[in-house]
């Protein structure tokens, strides 16, 4: 296991902070990778997998008009589902995965194309990535740069 999960549950601890998850296409490997660490519960409040476009209104709050007109794909999107699960697990940073894992394309957005989100109460912090590889690969490197994006978030 790497250091990054522990070090932004560290950061977390630090600050007093707690966190909630929102997933898309991570579909929970983001929490699963965090609670490898002893102690994660002092922080982690819980996660949502919210798969389906239409969960990610009825349980993140994201804004149906926001999702109709430009899809699940979108960098707005990952903003608000972190928002959301922020807001509805009472958790003072959230982050968020959304994308496409492949093989195939998704609102008309290709393999790879991936958005990761941090809310913190100092700001938003997003990131639009182009992923290579295969599902599984996708998979792995959005959980990477969603917690590199929440380390980096809270060392600001």
């Amino acid at each position: 296991m790497t250091s990054l999960p522990r070090d932004v549950l560290a950061a977390l601890g630090d600050r007093g902070w707690t966190l909630a998850v929102a997933e898309s296409l991570t579909g929970g490997l983001v929490c699963a990778t965090l609670v490898t660490v002893p102690g994660a519960s002092t922080v982690l409040r819980g996660g949502v997998v919210a798969y389906a476009t239409d969960l990610k209104a009825a349980l993140l709050a994201v804004d149906e008009a926001l999702l109709a007109e430009r899809g699940a794909v979108d960098a707005d999107v990952a903003v608000a589902m972190a928002a959301g699960v922020r807001d509805r697990l009472t958790a003072d940073v959230g982050i968020a995965t959304t994308g496409v894992a492949g093989p195939d394309p998704q609102d008309g957005k290709a393999p790879g194309t991936v958005h990761v989100a941090v809310v913190t109460p100092g700001g938003v912090h997003q990131r639009e990535l182009q992923l290579g590889g295969d599902r599984a690969a996708v998979r792995a490197a959005t959980v990477d740069a969603a917690l590199r994006l929440a380390l980096e978030s809270l060392r600001a």
